[in-house]
């Protein structure tokens, strides 16, 4: 039981600041934050995407492409142009590697406003970090498995952040449903999100990608992580934008 306790607290602990911090925030800047906060959020990403912490940066601006191309072959991730979902995976790291470690050059469109921490995303995605994320995580496991086959659950653990970003990037261009006809083919992949917290309503979100409320469209579609945006945006700890209905 607690194998399993521990991989929901780390799956939606790191989705949360994944869809917050990392899309929202870097990405669409659908509100505003202190530096002191942002630089908490920082930390509190790595914490809880350890060995798989994804940089806001990167993210952010691999994902501003991603919106700009999408379905095309600029995208950096795409049903369309990429034969597998693991061919997928690949292609994204190697995009997202490289915008971190500045090896290809990114029209400044990209890249306007987007956060960047330089010395802590150096600790964050060092091999060190990743490691020491990972021992921690079989030190965890050794404690507290019950049984051999929860130890298939590890590479879970370990490759949780990419496994995030492939279920809405592959499933949700593929599978689910649409509210607006959009040039691309996102999809809204589950009518009730109890799985991505709010990024698997794809559709919504790229036809309105300034929106913090990804759902909202039909009845059922409820939002978890736009309810705790309001819920810190009403205590003051982030600012919403406005938006447009």
């Amino acid at each position: 039981m607690a194998i399993i306790i521990f991989i929901l607290v780390l799956w939606y602990g790191g989705l949360f600041f994944q869809t917050f911090f990392l899309h929202r925030y870097a990405a669409h800047q659908t509100f505003s934050m202190s530096k002191f906060m942002e630089k908490l959020t920082y930390i509190l990403t790595w914490v809880f995407q350890g060995s798989s912490y994804l940089s806001a940066y990167g993210y952010g601006i691999m994902h501003r492409i991603h919106h700009a191309y999408t379905d095309t072959e600029n995208d950096p991730h795409s049903p369309k142009y990429d034969k597998t979902l693991f061919a997928m995976m690949w292609k994204t790291k190697k995009i997202y590697q490289d915008i971190n470690k500045g090896r290809i050059k990114v029209e400044e469109k990209f890249t306007t406003n987007v956060p960047q921490w330089k010395s802590f995303d150096l600790f964050a995605s060092s091999i060190f970090s990743r490691v020491l994320w990972a021992a921690v995580y079989i030190a965890f496991f050794y404690f507290f498995a019950t049984a051999l086959w929860q130890w298939l659950l590890l590479p879970l653990v370990f490759l949780m952040a990419p496994i995030h970003g492939a279920i809405i990037n592959w499933f949700a261009h593929i599978y689910g449903y649409i509210n607006f006809k959009v040039k691309d083919t996102s999809k809204n992949f589950l009518p009730f999100d109890f799985l991505m917290m709010g990024e698997a309503y794809h559709n919504n979100h790229h036809k309105r990608s300034g929106n913090p409320n990804f759902g909202g469209v039909r009845w059922h579609e409820i939002d978890p992580t736009y309810l705790i945006m309001k819920v810190l945006n009403k205590f003051g700890i982030i600012q919403m934008k406005k938006v447009k209905v």
